[in-house]
């Protein structure tokens, strides 16, 4: 029994009562009088309206350690991660995880893996393959309709997909970002009822009005709570907090509790706050998550006060998982599992040559947002070679194809501001090959080879031409230091190239190390490094992008050549 402030999410009221549970569930709710404000309060648990677990760069396991320390007690989770690296086996080694922790993941059912036919992923999840997902009492869900053109254009396997999951009654997230107007109605009218995508309020606007639930994203690398939160007051039905890509350094800061302050400051009704962190997700998705009625599962969020949310208890089917900051889910071990399979490189594999080149297209990476820009800028060059220009911060970036030795695709990218030295990721979506971007071909070389290597994970490269360069054997892994010597870091991710087992908190600090060093070490300029890194290769997210295949226009939906017309 538990005897404090009961807030009641249907009625809009707070009263101060007991609980009284009995095998994981509610069995009475008492009222013993009116609200007590020096007691604390007791509110169904935050939930997560989209996210990719993968991201966290945590098995489930650790991913659920983390989160419910915040009040966190479920999660919708798009697994297309690592079902991009292994298929419909990625997806049932998430679920199999997920079984073994008392937190609330529900799962979907990938909808586009491959992302596109413009890249090489390591699986393929067919129609039939969605048809079996959908059939788990697991999957609640079609996971993101990033296919946005084949809604449009109806495309038979898109079009198959939906129509499964209304077969099975289940929801269909979607994935539209920049899309409004009459396009934005077909993509709804095809039957989908969420987007996370938006990154502009008249986006927002524009798809609320027509029906469509938003999703308020402020993740590590996207963040689009400032742009979308106004759209809480006019639809406060409708909208829903996600976080779709967290890094650890972030999830073991906050995560959904810190937007519900964040909007409580802004002046936003706490009712309709807590609609969208606590209840529209549990109905939408009609997931099994107790909402403090009678009969409900006992999950529910004890916090100090209704200002700060200081989240003193989180008690999931009646059992405590968290206190007073302390996680009480084990820190718990996992089988690997993964497909890595190219060959380390030399740095001749990264030049670019051209004789007589006027112009080339630049990404400008935007800190904060997916989106990209498009450029056209005058190259630098060193002989017959067209090289990064790091006094103008037009670095080069590389995707390198990880399930099978082939050429580099190559391009060049603006706004990551290193001043020397490169970064590289196996974590790169959606297919996941492996990522870099440097001020030189020796520095990207070595912080490719060093996540080839391991077998996936992230890395830093001081100088790969500098008298700070760690020779193999003595590169700092996981077990770094806090403050490592200058040199070379790398976080292995052995599950899938995507995550890793290991003590969550260790990552944490682990990847925080990591980020600095790209910050202060190298000079990146951005916000999250890493995890705009992840995002450079994601084809369907507009402008310009670069998969291991070539550069690719995300709005035309076709691949430009690097060298354009004169300047």
């Amino acid at each position: 029994m538990i005897t404090a402030n009961i807030l009641n999410l249907f009625d809009q009221t707070i009263f101060y009562g007991t609980l009284t549970i009995e095998n994981g569930r509610i069995n009475e709710i008492q009222r013993l009088g009116p609200e007590r404000p020096d007691e604390p309060y007791v509110l169904p648990g935050f939930v997560d309206a989209h996210v990719h677990v993968e991201s966290s760069l945590l098995t489930p396991p650790q991913f659920a350690r983390l989160a419910v320390v915040h009040g966190t007690v479920a999660t919708v989770s798009d697994p297309h991660e690592i079902g991009n690296v292994l298929g419909v086996a990625g997806v049932h080694y998430m679920i199999d995880e997920a079984r073994r922790v008392p937190f609330k993941f529900m799962f979907g059912a990938p909808s586009c893996v491959p992302a596109t036919t413009f890249e090489t992923a390591g699986a393929a999840i067919s129609v039939k393959d969605v048809r079996n997902l959908l059939a788990l009492k697991e999957i609640g869900y079609l996971a993101e309709m990033m296919n946005f053109p084949g809604v449009l254009h109806q495309d038979p396997d898109v079009m198959a997909k939906i129509a499964l999951a209304n077969a099975f009654n289940k929801p269909v997230d979607g994935h539209a970002p920049g899309l409004i107007g009459d396009d934005a109605q077909r993509y709804i009218d095809a039957g989908i009822t969420t987007d996370h995508e938006c990154f502009t309020y008249e986006e927002g606007l524009d798809k609320a009005q027509r029906g469509m639930n938003i999703l308020i994203r402020e993740g590590s690398a996207a963040r689009n709570f400032e742009a979308l939160i106004p759209l809480l007051a006019e639809f406060p039905k409708q909208i829903m907090f996600c976080s779709d890509d967290k890094h650890p350094d972030t999830l073991a800061e906050g995560h959904i509790n810190q937007l519900v302050v964040r909007a409580l400051v802004k002046g936003h009704s706490l009712w309709n706050v807590l609609r969208a962190a606590c209840l529209n997700p549990v109905l939408h998705y009609r997931l099994p998550v107790g909402l403090l009625r009678e009969g409900d599962p006992a999950d529910y969020i004890v916090v100090e006060n209704l200002q700060l949310f200081r989240v003193q208890q989180t008690v999931i089917n009646g059992e405590v998982v968290a206190e007073n900051g302390e996680s009480k889910i084990p820190d718990l071990r996992s089988e690997p599992i993964n497909q890595f399979s190219c060959s380390s490189k030399i740095p001749e594999d990264f030049w670019v040559k051209s004789e007589s080149v006027n112009s080339i297209r630049v990404i400008e990476a935007l800190d904060g947002q997916l989106i990209t820009n498009e450029l056209h800028l005058e190259p630098k060059r060193e002989g017959n070679l067209i090289v990064p220009d790091v006094q103008r911060d037009i670095l080069k970036m590389v995707v390198v194809n990880r399930y099978q030795d082939a050429p580099p695709a190559i391009a060049f990218i603006k706004n990551f501001g290193l001043n020397h030295g490169a970064i590289a990721s196996s974590v790169g979506h959606d297919s996941h090959n492996i990522t870099a971007v440097g001020c030189d071909d020796e520095s990207i070389c070595q912080a490719v080879n060093l996540v080839i290597e391991a077998q996936g994970g992230l890395s830093a490269v001081r100088d790969g031409r500098g008298e700070g360069r760690k020779e193999q054997g003595e590169v700092e892994t996981t077990h770094f230091t806090p403050h490592p010597a200058p040199g070379s870091l790398l976080l292995p991710l052995p599950v899938a190239g995507l995550m890793t087992d290991t003590d969550g908190y260790a990552v944490a600090t682990h990847y925080a190390t990591l980020d600095q060093f790209a910050k202060q070490e190298l000079g990146s300029t951005l916000a999250a490094p890493f995890m705009t890194l992840s995002f450079m290769a994601l084809l369907v997210i507009p402008n310009l992008k670069l998969s291991d295949k070539g550069l690719f226009d995300g709005k035309r939906f076709t691949f430009v050549s690097l060298q354009t017309g004169n300047v």
